[in-house]
């Protein structure tokens, strides 16, 4: 604000005075002020005015794993759909599945005074965090519980969507059911075996260690874990993809192979319903994972102190032809 003042001809305090719709100033005076503010294009610091005055920042910190993924990027649609409407602004980063990454951004963001976090949280123990929480800020977790403290937290109904999934399956008769997931220490892969493993026992179905390929976080990974099991002695004849990334590799074998498998995806995919065999898909809305997080944020700061909220969204299986191929 000094060169504006400088350029202006008055002092500091009636530029500031002007800035901030303060009393006290000429209309002409003003008139000027706005003038070279114009001509400088001179920007008002929102934050620190905020700061200076003991408000809020209007801002949000989004911690998710991976913008570029579909479903990372249609939760922070969600959270935007609420800051937008309430005048504020979120502010996105990626851990790429990184503790320490998330830690890092977690810290960056404290230090840039955000009224609160969401976060999908790829540590597995968010102690760090207690300081801050203890120092007022807000945080809602978002698709994955955090570890080791208790928070708000907004998830699917991963075991759910795992069951109507296996169900279905086995409905069109198959027995040997293959189950491919990411790293088995991420809160929704775990909760997605689980539902696999319960729902086989449900049928009476043996479980069978050879049928789980684990630890697969891409398309190109899905792809071995593909031809692993399709080169068993006894190959399955159905699988449940753990989520989207998987789908595609495995949509890609398949195509390659002409090999014929039964196949439900976790995750919905663009376009899934227009390939030759469209895609049958445990689906969900994933921006109502950032809407309902961004809420539940903004409820924390208006006041609510009610006890740590842990809000689940259902799944539904939409049946499109993948999943229905016979034995």
């Amino acid at each position: 604000m000094s060169d504006v003042a400088a350029a202006a001809g008055v002092s500091l305090k009636t530029v500031s005075r002007v800035v901030n719709e303060e009393p006290g100033v000429r209309r002409e005076t003003a008139e000027i002020v706005h003038r070279t503010i114009a001509q400088l294009g001179f920007r008002r610091n929102d934050l620190a005015r905020a700061l200076r005055h003991g408000r809020r920042s209007g801002l949000f910190g989004l911690v998710i794993e991976d913008v570029s993924n579909p479903f990372y990027s249609a939760i922070a649609r969600g959270v935007e759909e609420v800051t937008r409407r309430r005048g504020m602004l979120a502010i996105a980063a990626s851990s790429d599945e990184d503790g320490e990454r998330e830690r890092d951004l977690v810290r960056l963001f404290c230090e840039r005074r955000v009224d609160g976090l969401l976060i999908v949280p790829a540590s597995a123990d968010h102690r760090y965090m207690l300081p801050e929480l203890r120092s007022g800020t807000r945080v809602v977790f978002i698709d994955r519980p955090p570890g080791k403290i208790d928070a708000d937290v907004v998830l699917l109904d991963n075991v759910g969507g795992a069951r109507i999934a296996v169900e279905h399956l086995i409905a069109q008769g198959h027995r040997r059911i293959a189950f491919v997931g990411d790293v088995s220490g991420i809160f929704t892969t775990a909760e997605r075996l689980r539902g696999y493993r319960k729902t086989l026992a449900r049928a009476g179905l043996p479980p069978d260690p050879s049928l789980i390929r684990l630890g697969v976080h891409d398309a190109g990974a899905a792809e071995r874990a593909v031809y692993e099991l399709l080169a068993l002695p006894e190959p399955p004849t159905a699988l449940f993809a753990g989520n989207n990334r998987i789908t595609v590799g495995v949509l890609r074998v398949l195509a390659r192979s002409g090999f014929r498998l039964a196949l439900v995806g976790f995750d919905d995919l663009e376009l899934g319903e227009m390939l030759a065999v469209p895609v049958t898909v445990v689906a969900y809305d994933a921006a109502d994972l950032g809407r309902g997080a961004a809420e539940l944020l903004a409820q924390r700061l208006a006041g609510d102190d009610s006890p740590p909220q842990r809000i689940v969204l259902p799944t539904a299986l939409i049946v499109r032809g993948s999943g229905e191929v016979k034995p």
